[in-house]
């Protein structure tokens, strides 16, 4: 398959229809920051308007990064998404290392917000001003109820778009107060069935020092929750959740002792219903497969759920905040603010079978009809799908700091990254990523209740380091090559890595993650100023100054259409070591003092 079929793989279903558009705003009309606060709070999105700016929002910024440097070395981000990737994910996108094979359409770069100069903006921004801001929660009210919440009971005209008097989407119900489990609890004490998980942070972009903290909740339907009977089990639901890591990571999951007997599972696969120790990761069906315990179980036997090595469950629920940067005793930590909080839920299942099919005819179509983009779907308050059986839904900050619903295009940015590349086992990141047993709370935890001092690098499959092997082939601490402060940390002038800089992240993942409290402040002025003009569509990056590796237009043919990559690289979970081990057993790290409160 050419790498120009392989582009239009970025999702499982590509929809043949394309979406109603508008004139993509040039880079060079861009304009800058509004010049005070007052004029800022005028910006206003009309939810109303499904018309789009351009019409491939889901091809995200970075893809627009200039490979070839100015002195002829070649940097390549691209493999952290684009790889082979392991089934049920059929995409196998390395080719997209290869050439900027896009849609005709999509050869000029619509993201305007990457050129924009906003360092006048910046520095006049007190300090002082913008902490207070991010030390304010804009999730939850001073009774530490969601706001969110509350607000969608009686849901606001302007968001009722199909005029029926309530709110059709998922309405946030996070506590934000977490147990020694990771557990999220009401003020009643009661749990909400989100449980926060702790996992290693996607190369690049998604690191603290481009921008934004990220943390990430999964919740299991109630079936799974419950014993046999139909009661509430905790114990259960543990174990669930540790059969469900066994099955997306592919690795042997440790557990608290357990008679399997009380369960009818075999956990640890030794033959026998005896003590267990671990969930033992098993899936070579139909000889070898592995079963949910309580009422999942029964329903898994009635084919009402189903179980399968790289899936979710069906209803499978997942909550991801991207935050603002605090600083608390002179250490950038997560702060209280929201920038986002997106949501995805699985409506259906698809099988191995039906995924294959399904990428097979799209490389067939890819090939006959490669300027074709896609069609995005979906009923506004409910969020897109996806393609591949997820519903993604976001709220995003207005210019006065509150949450509000993403519009049908700043929805469509999400489709991107979670629907068909080759790094996601069932369109997620994060859980393949979590961390092991071996950590705090054996990775059931969320960055209020530990920082990142002191995780260890996580390892790839054939050896290396993923952090040091990201940093080595991209030349640069993001895509963009915009963090300046990790090259002069990390790079010799030469542009080699340094070795002691990469022998300290092997310990601490935080020395490369985490950036210095003056950069903090200022990635966070840099989108606030893009949350006043309410300009999502053209860019959400935080961006310091003017982007220089970054393609305004890509051209329609010729050498300049090739990334200069000879040989794509491999994923973290390819190499000579087989599964992608994670780290090795340590002692566990003492939380971390003085952390802000995130709640």
């Amino acid at each position: 398959m050419s790498p120009r079929a392989a582009v239009l793989l970025s999702s499982l279903l590509l929809l043949a229809s394309a979406c109603r558009r508008t004139e993509a705003q040039s880079s060079k009309d861009a304009g800058t920051p509004s010049a005070t606060a007052d004029a800022a709070t005028q910006a206003r999105v009309d939810l109303r308007n499904d018309v789009l700016s351009h019409r491939t929002p889901y091809i995200p910024p970075q893809c627009y990064t200039k490979t070839r440097g100015a002195q002829g070395r070649i940097h390549n981000p691209c493999f952290v998404c684009h790889q082979s990737s392991r089934a049920p994910n059929y995409i196998d996108d390395a080719a997209l290392q290869l050439d900027f094979a896009f849609p005709a359409v999509a050869r000029r770069n619509p993201w305007a917000n990457l050129f924009v100069d906003r360092r006048k903006a910046i520095a006049a921004m007190p300090d002082a001003e913008l902490l207070a801001y991010v030390r304010q929660s804009n999730y939850l009210a001073p009774d530490g109820a969601p706001a969110l919440a509350r607000t969608l009971q009686k849901v606001p005209k302007d968001w009722d778009l199909d005029g029926n008097g309530r709110w059709d989407g998922w309405s946030p119900d996070i506590a934000f107060r977490f147990d020694e489990r990771g557990f999220d609890v009401r003020p009643d004490g009661s749990l909400t069935g989100w449980r926060a998980f702790a996992y290693y942070p996607f190369p690049g972009t998604f690191w603290p020092t481009n921008g934004s903290f990220g943390d990430v909740l999964i919740r299991l339907p109630e079936a799974f929750r419950q014993d046999e009977n139909g009661q509430a089990d905790v114990t259960v639901y543990t174990l669930n959740l540790a059969i469900l890591e066994a099955l997306v990571a592919r690795r042997d999951v440790p557990i608290e002792p357990l008679e399997e007997k009380r369960f009818g599972v075999d956990l640890d696969g030794d033959g026998k219903l005896a003590t267990a120790k671990q969930v033992r990761y098993l899936w070579k069906p139909p000889q070898l497969t592995m079963s949910w315990v309580g009422r999942a179980r029964a329903l898994q036997q009635q084919e009402a759920v189903h179980l399968a090595a790289g899936l979710f469950p069906e209803d499978t629920e997942f909550a991801h905040t991207v935050r603002y940067l605090d600083v608390v005793e002179g250490k950038p930590r997560m702060a209280a603010r929201l920038k986002e909080l997106r949501y995805m839920v699985k409506k259906g299942w698809i099988s191995y079978g039906a995924f294959m099919q399904a990428a097979s005819r799209e490389a067939r179509e890819a090939e006959q009809t490669p300027d074709k983009t896609r069609a995005l779907g979906g009923v506004f308050e409910q969020g897109v799908g996806n393609g591949a059986g997820w519903r993604l839904q976001g709220f995003i900050e207005d210019a006065q700091g509150q949450l509000r619903p993403q519009s049908r295009e700043e929805h469509a940015f999400c489709l991107g990254c979670h629907s068909g590349v080759g790094a996601t086992d069932d369109s997620v990141f994060s859980f393949g990523r979590k961390l092991p047993a071996s950590e705090f709370q054996a990775g059931w935890f969320h960055w209020s209740q530990r920082g990142l001092e002191g995780v260890r690098e996580p390892v790839r499959a054939d050896g290396h380091g993923e952090y040091a092997y990201y940093l080595k082939h991209n030349g640069a601490g993001d895509e963009l090559r915009a963090n300046t402060e990790v090259l002069e940390r990390f790079f010799n002038p030469d542009g080699a890595l340094r070795p002691e800089a990469a022998q300290a992240l092997r310990e601490d993942i935080s020395t490369l993650l985490l950036p210095s409290p003056e950069r903090a402040i200022q990635l966070d002025k840099a989108y606030r100023l893009i949350v006043r003009e309410q300009s999502f569509t053209r860019g959400r990056d935080a961006i310091l100054a003017p982007a220089d590796n970054v393609h305004r237009e890509l051209p329609a043919d010729g050498p300049e259409m090739e990334t200069g990559v000879s040989d794509a690289l491999p994923g973290p979970r390819e190499g000579k070591l087989g599964p992608y081990p994670g780290l090795l057993a340590r002692p566990k790290p003492e939380p971390s003092k003085g952390l802000t409160d995130a709640r």
